[in-house]
Formats: structure tokens, C-alpha cells, sequence
């Protein structure tokens, strides 16, 4: 391992231990998601637990905007968050590993 991938490792550790999100814990918790609608696919038909998990979504979302960022005009931040999931959707329906 040479000394670029060390700093990046202490410093990803770094900003973990300050509670910053990384692309690794980002994509840590993201599967921990993923894993929950894995176990709940074995009893439920995965075209109505995509439609459970897109409704846990944006109330969560909605909470954040409301109680934790204050959101005043919420069809700013809707657009936002449309336009994140868009993108995120197209990026992994353009994956071929899924």
C-alpha cells in the first residue's frame, strides 16, 4: 500500500470518528437498506416493497426537511430531491451489474 491510499484511509477514519459522511459509510448505510428489502423480498412482492420503501423515503425525507433543516418553501426542496432520485435512478438502471 503506498502512502496516497494511508493518508486517504486516515483521513476517511478521520472524518468518520467526526461523524462526517464518507462515500464509504454512505454506501455502507445505503446497503444496510438494501439488505432489509432483501429479507422483506422473501415475503413480499418486490413491486409493492419498492412502492414501502419509496414512501418510507420521502416521509423520512419530508421529516428531515421539516424538523431538522427548517425547510420554509418546500417546492424547492422537492425539486431537489427530484432531481437527486432521478439521477441516482437513471445512474443504476445504466449499471449492468444490477
Amino acid at each position: 500500500m503506498d502512502d496516497f491510499d494511508k493518508t486517504n484511509r486516515k483521513a476517511r477514519r478521520a472524518a468518520e470518528a467526526r461523524g462526517e459522511m464518507t462515500d464509504r459509510r454512505f454506501l455502507e448505510i445505503a446497503d444496510k437498506f438494501i439488505d432489509v428489502a432483501n429479507r422483506e423480498n422473501q415475503a413480499v412482492n418486490a413491486t409493492d416493497l419498492h412502492m414501502a420503501f419509496l414512501y418510507a423515503a420521502a416521509r423520512y425525507n419530508a421529516h428531515v426537511a421539516k424538523n431538522v433543516l427548517e425547510v420554509d418553501e418546500h417546492e424547492p426542496y422537492v425539486t431537489e430531491m427530484l432531481k437527486s432520485y432521478q439521477e441516482m435512478l437513471r445512474n443504476h438502471l445504466a449499471d449492468p451489474s444490477i
